[in-house]
């Protein structure tokens, strides 16, 4: 790493991290309130949580902030304390915001395409917001990087696979028209990510 990559000019101050990790949560909010307006879902905890909203009938928050429980003793041995607050952090702010969202806004009406596409941007751009500092959503991500540790699975494809199992879940509940809608967003979640956090192209850290 270069000395620039470590220079203190590039290191994230607190009040930094406080302000991007409310940015990145609003946004992931909006992207989750497309989502849940269209009747779509994507992959993660969140896309679980959404499933397990259309099904049941509860809130999206209060489901994800329950879902994401039982990968925090994952993320203690995996990422430490310190990052393992800073998700909670980040869960419980999502559960919240998309909570207040759904009472901030009104759509009436919502293209299926265009919820799929923005919404998935938008969750995209929170996700990036928050892994260039040093946070995330915990869940699968944590349980992939374990699987690949303890058992020597590759985290992609453990990743790919609860993904799968996630979004062919969802058959019980949505139309196939809106599972491939659901396909498309978790695309574009992914593509967002893949294009703008690479190693080396970002130099700040925590």
């Amino acid at each position: 790493m270069s000395a620039s990559a470590t220079s203190p000019t590039h290191v994230h101050r607190l009040h930094e991290d406080v302000v991007a990790g409310l940015t990145g949560t609003l946004i992931l909010a909006l992207g989750v309130a497309f989502l849940s307006k269209a009747t779509l879902l994507t992959g993660g905890t969140a896309g679980l949580a959404l499933l397990l909203q259309y099904a049941s009938g509860f809130e999206f928050g209060p489901l994800f902030l329950v879902v994401n429980l039982p990968f925090y003793a994952l993320s203690i041995l995996r990422m430490g304390w310190k990052l393992t607050i800073r998700t909670f952090v980040a869960v419980l702010l999502v559960s919240y915001l998309t909570e207040l969202t759904s009472s901030w806004i009104g759509i009436d009406y919502l293209q299926p395409i265009y919820a799929a596409v923005a919404g998935g941007t938008l969750i995209g751009i929170g996700l990036l917001i928050l892994f260039r500092h040093r946070t995330s959503l915990g869940g699968v991500n944590i349980l992939a990087l374990y699987a690949q540790e303890r058992y020597g699975l590759r985290a992609g494809y453990v990743q790919l696979a609860i993904d799968a199992l996630i979004l062919l879940g969802s058959l019980f509940v949505v139309t196939i028209e809106q599972l491939a809608l659901s396909l498309l967003a978790t695309v574009v979640v992914n593509l967002v990510i893949a294009t703008n956090h690479r190693p080396g192209r970002y130099l700040g850290v925590s």
